[in-house]
């Protein structure tokens, strides 16, 4: 199943795309793609309603806004330098653990909304990375049952400021985490739909050019080793986002280095969850 919301931000319906490509409007199925949701086996409760109410259900405009396919959740957990080339372009050892960090989930946006640059913004990157939303919760969870806990997976966008991430104080939430920064979708695929996560393509246009192209098999830390590992941390939630980090071909890595500017376009895409185009804006 490929899960979708869409109609304008903060009133994003829910819906659901289908094998043929054409989206329906599941808002009758009631809720939204939230913790409730993801905690109450909301997936299989849409399927068996799905099989006795889809053909009632209306189908959705090519012209209609998508927004994230998720809605806010209580946190996005990010892990840096998870692909041993970027690790090596960035400058930074190659981790022996997961680095952690996190993304305010205020960032998260449609995956064809505007980006925008923040005030006094000098060195805006951007970062195609494959993204996993927990569907149960998770503490202490083994990596023999870690795939257990999750929903599904996305596109991530996760775009980053290098000036507030690493120039000031090395808080990396100062650069991750600007209204944005975090686009999503355009649709949650359920692992079902993603023959095998851990052998994606994945690539990032700046322009028209390509500045990544890489795949998920390059991972340092494979997704049962992340989700086991986060949830010795923190719980995760139904709903929870977690970015497993992006290869190489980042502006900050590249000789001599570019950034984001106003005017840019970005276009980004994983093996079986979709392409989204961002236009880059100044604040």
């Amino acid at each position: 199943m490929k899960l979708i919301r869409f109609g304008k931000p903060e009133n994003e319906k829910i819906g659901v795309q289908l094998p043929d490509g054409q989206k329906i409007d599941v808002s009758a199925f009631g809720g939204d793609y939230d913790e409730l949701f993801f905690g109450t086996n909301g997936i299989k409760r849409l399927e068996e309603w799905l099989s006795l109410h889809q053909s009632q259900c209306p189908k959705i405009s090519d012209d209609e806004r998508l927004g994230s396919p998720i809605a806010r959740p209580s946190k996005i957990v990010c892990v840096g330098l998870n692909y041993a080339k970027h690790a090596q372009e960035s400058g930074m050892e190659v981790p022996t653990e997961p680095v952690l960090f996190f993304k305010a989930s205020s960032a998260i946006v449609g995956p064809y909304d505007d980006v925008i640059l923040p005030k006094n913004s000098t060195k805006s990157d951007w970062e195609v990375e494959l993204a996993i939303v927990i569907g149960a919760k998770a503490s202490y969870v083994s990596e023999a049952h870690a795939m257990d806990h999750i929903a599904g997976y996305v596109l991530h966008n996760d775009i980053s400021e290098r000036a507030f991430q690493l120039e000031r104080s090395g808080q990396w939430v100062k650069g991750k985490s600007c209204d944005t920064f975090a686009p999503l979708g355009p649709f949650v695929a359920t692992p079902d739909e993603i023959k095998d996560p851990h052998n994606l393509h994945l690539w990032l246009k700046l322009n028209g050019k390509t500045m990544q192209d890489s795949s998920t098999s390059d991972l340092i830390f494979g997704i049962s080793k992340m989700v086991s590992y986060i949830s010795e941390f923190m719980t995760l939630l139904p709903g929870d986002v977690i970015s497993t980090g992006t290869p190489f071909g980042v502006g900050l890595g590249l000789d001599p280095q570019l950034f984001l500017k106003a005017g840019d376009v970005m276009e980004l895409g994983i093996e079986g969850l979709g392409v989204s185009r961002q236009n880059v804006k100044a604040y």
